[in-house]
Order: C-alpha cells, then sequence, then structure tokens
C-alpha cells in the first residue's frame, strides 16, 4: 500500500490526508508542534485513519510521497526525503494528478501581487457567465477538495510556493500577473522565486503575461503567441484600455482589424492603475474560455473587494484613511501609493529580505511624511533618508499591537487637508499582528478612536 507522508497540519495538510484516507491510501502526517489547533485536527484525522506524529520531523518509513503545504526546500524533512529517493509535491500537483475523468479546467494565475483579487474577479465573471465556478487555491480553498466536485471551471490562484512543487500542471489558461522580489527567504533567490512563478506556463493551454511588467514578459518570451494585458492601448494580441473603455484585441475573430468592448474604467473597483491591470488579467482568462463580453462587464460589476486592499476606513479632518494592510512587499506597497497625490505613508513589518529603495525613489514626491513600525523599519527610515530627506519621518518603537493608536495619532499631525493617510506597510504583519486583516483592523479602530476624540 501506497504511504504518503504529509507535511503539517495547516489547511491544506489536513485536506490531503483526508482525501488520500477516503481513497483507502495509509497516511502519516508530520507536525512539530502539538498546539490546541493541531491536537483538535489530529483527533479528527485520528477518525478517519490517519496517523499524526508530534515531534521531531522525521520521514517515516517506507513512505513513497511526501507532500510539502508550503515548506521550503531547504528544511530537513524535504531534504531528507530528496537523499532517500522520495518524490516531493505540493498539495495542487496531488491535486492535478488526482482529478476525475472530464474534470474541469482550470483556469490558473500567479503573481506578487494581486492574486486573490484576481481570482476573485474571474469568478465572479464567470458566475456572470452562467458557468459553476469556485475560486481554489491559496486564496484559502483546497484545490484537492474542488477537483472531486462537478464545477464547470476552477479558477486557481497559485503562490510561487505550490508552484514550486508542481510538475505537471496543465491548465486551460495560464496568467502571470507581475513578479517582484518577494519570499526570498523561502526561495533563497530572485531567480528562483522568477522561475517558480514561470512554471504556471510550461503546460498551459493559453499563456497570458502582463505586457507592462518586465519579469512577466519575460517569462512569457518562450511562448511565442502568447496574450499581453495593458494599460496601454492593445496590439493585437492583448486586452487593454482605450480611452475609458477595456478592450479585447486578443480573443476576436480577427485581432488585426477588430476589437470588443468588454467593459468601462468605471465597472472596475477600487479605480487604481494597478486595479484595471487586475480587471484586464480575469478578463483575458475569461476570454479564453469564450466568455462573453457582457459577462466580463457584468462580472466586473458584481465583483466586491476583500478587506484590507485599498479600503477606505474614514475621512477625518479633510484627511483621508485608507487600510491596505494586505501590502506585504515593496510592489503592492508601490501600486497603492502610485494611486494618492499627497500621501502620509505608514509601513513598516517584515521585509523578508525584499529592497524598498525603488519604491521610495518612484513615490518621493507624493510622500508629505512617513510614519515607521515594526521590525524592519530602519530599513525604510534608511531608504527615505537617501531618496526623500526632506519627507518628515516618525518613528514608532515597540512590538505591541496597541503602538497603532500612537502611529494614526502621528500620522494626523503630519497630514494636511487633502492628505491620504495610507497604510501601506510594504512588509508582514507577523513581527507584531497575528496576520495583515488584524493589522489593518488595529488601523481602522485607531483612526475611528481619533475621529471620536476630535
Amino acid at each position: 500500500m501506497t504511504l504518503t507522508c504529509v507535511a503539517g497540519l495547516g489547511v491544506s495538510g489536513r485536506a490531503v490526508a483526508r482525501v488520500l484516507a477516503e481513497r483507502g491510501e495509509r497516511v502519516v502526517v508530520v507536525e512539530s508542534t502539538p498546539g490546541e489547533r493541531q491536537l483538535a485536527a489530529a483527533a479528527d484525522l485520528s477518525g478517519r485513519g490517519v496517523e499524526v506524529r508530534f515531534g521531531p520531523l522525521e520521514l517515516p518509513d517506507g513512505a513513497t510521497r511526501l507532500v510539502s503545504t508550503g515548506w521550503a526546500p531547504h528544511h530537513p524533512l524535504i531534504a531528507a526525503a530528496g537523499a532517500a529517493g522520495v518524490e516531493v509535491m505540493g498539495e495542487v500537483e496531488l491535486a492535478w494528478r488526482l482529478r476525475p475523468a472530464q474534470a474541469a479546467p482550470w483556469l490558473a494565475l500567479t503573481g506578487t501581487n494581486g492574486k486573490t483579487t484576481v481570482v476573485r474577479m474571474l469568478t465572479a465573471i464567470l458566475l456572470a457567465a452562467g458557468r459553476k465556478a469556485l475560486a481554489v487555491g491559496n486564496v484559502g480553498v483546497p484545490v484537492i477538495e474542488a477537483v472531486r466536485e462537478p464545477y464547470d471551471v476552477l479558477a486557481v490562484e497559485l503562490s510561487s510556493f505550490q508552484l514550486h512543487w508542481s510538475s505537471t500542471l496543465a491548465p486551460h489558461a495560464a496568467a502571470v500577473l507581475n513578479v517582484a522580489p518577494d519570499h526570498l527567504d523561502w526561495h533563497g533567490s530572485m531567480e528562483e522565486y522568477a522561475a517558480a512563478k514561470g512554471r504556471i506556463f510550461e503546460r498551459a493551454g493559453t499563456v497570458i503575461h502582463n505586457a507592462d511588467d518586465p519579469e512577466a514578459v519575460r517569462l512569457a518570451a518562450p511562448y511565442p503567441h502568447a496574450v499581453g494585458f495593458t494599460l496601454a492601448t492593445p496590439r493585437a494580441g492583448q486586452v487593454g484600455v482605450v480611452e475609458d473603455l477595456l478592450v479585447d484585441r486578443a480573443f476576436v475573430a480577427d485581432p488585426a482589424e477588430a476589437a470588443e468592448e468588454l467593459a468601462t474604467l468605471a465597472d472596475v473597483r477600487p479605480l487604481a492603475p494597478h486595479n484595471v491591470a487586475n480587471a484586464l488579467a480575469a478578463a483575458a482568462l475569461a476570454r479564453s474560455l469564450d466568455v462573453p463580453a457582457e459577462a466580463v462587464r457584468q462580472g466586473l460589476r458584481d465583483f466586491v473587494p476583500d478587506p484590507h486592499r485599498m479600503a477606505h476606513v474614514d475621512r477625518v479632518g479633510e484627511v483621508d484613511y485608507v487600510d491596505d494592510s494586505k501590502a506585504t512587499n515593496p510592489h503592492a506597497a508601490a501600486a497603492a501609493l502610485s494611486s494618492y497625490p499627497s500621501i502620509v505613508w505608514v509601513a513598516g513589518g517584515q521585509l523578508k529580505g525584499a529592497d524598498v529603495d525603488e519604491v521610495v525613489k518612484a513615490t518621493a514626491g507624493r510622500l508629505r511624511g512617513a510614519v515607521l513600525l515594526g521590525v524592519d523599519r530602519g530599513r525604510i527610515a534608511e531608504a527615505l533618508a537617501r531618496h526623500a530627506p526632506n519627507v518628515p519621518v516618525v518613528d514608532i518603537s515597540g512590538q505591541d499591537t496597541g503602538v497603532m493608536d500612537r502611529v494614526v495619532t502621528e500620522a494626523s499631525r503630519l497630514a494636511s487637508p487633502g492628505d491620504t493617510v495610507l497604510l501601506s506597510p510594504a512588509g508582514a504583519s507577523l513581527d507584531m499582528f497575528a496576520n495583515y486583516p488584524a493589522r489593518g483592523e488595529a488601523f481602522a479602530r485607531a483612526v475611528h478612536a481619533l475621529k471620536a476624540a476630535t
């Protein structure tokens, strides 16, 4: 009997263990920490015939497959599997291999930023077209559970971690939204990170890329019939923008001569350049499945943005406060910073090896002040000193979550009427908060408290 070792008791690890146990396979899950959540998951899996081992992470004797749920290639357990000749794969790869006959096609996408927004836009468009569709993958729903259900199409969000451990995926269409430094501590280098992103194209039926992003263009270059999306006027074989219209010159009968209107800029919410690019990516993926233009427009209108993505919190004294806590890397912060003309920037957290100099250089003219918090705030302060020396900076020390009240108070002192106080941290949140939603919620509470006290 096949013995599969599953690394970790997270959402996808539990899903893999359940599915394989239902198939009658022997499964051993290894987990280092027997916390309350892990013990509850272990009890549930034990009732399904799955063995869970806590403590030292060791490969079980006789294991023929290791399913990594986001564990890095340099992890000792992964290295041990490689040394033993045991195949290592991710949950997504396993899901692909276990698809039933006549399985739903996958529309897959990846990118440093915008993945969840695009996959939800795409799902809204597919639903508007009458397709039974579901957003899965890195968005939170394990792919291995969804492939067993009778969907018409799956909108699959893939992280670089998931793609690293995938080797046979062949989606109907695949898109790379953008590529900028992130997760370098996991991948080891920018080259390895970009290579993981590029794996999404290797067996895709239609290759879709951001024609305005140099790294995405490079990854798509080996595929001669790749479809680009651009904020500029589209050429034949692209989707893009003409005045206030989103226009398709790729999925039409005669791309050289014809174009089709898909939507207007007013249909995109929130309206910001990077979100227009998100809408174009979602539209291109949907059009690869012959979704009509009217469904693209209706889907974009139906789409409801997730929280903590350029969410307007409140206006206090003619100053707008915006929560973009989901901006957990410099590339995401740059997109938000480019969307407002006059900004007091709230930034800091865990930079994960990424550099902030380019972001600061590109947006220095928009900055009216900066309030910095978190473990890597010093690196952002150094970048500001190099590239925006006249921008006043307030350094907020301390790692307790209560510092957000001080952050908002200091930001309000730097702001003038017409400014936007923008929480767009450029770093992860785990140095101070449970996650990025908790960070955004702390910011919103502090803004509301400021307004109440005004």
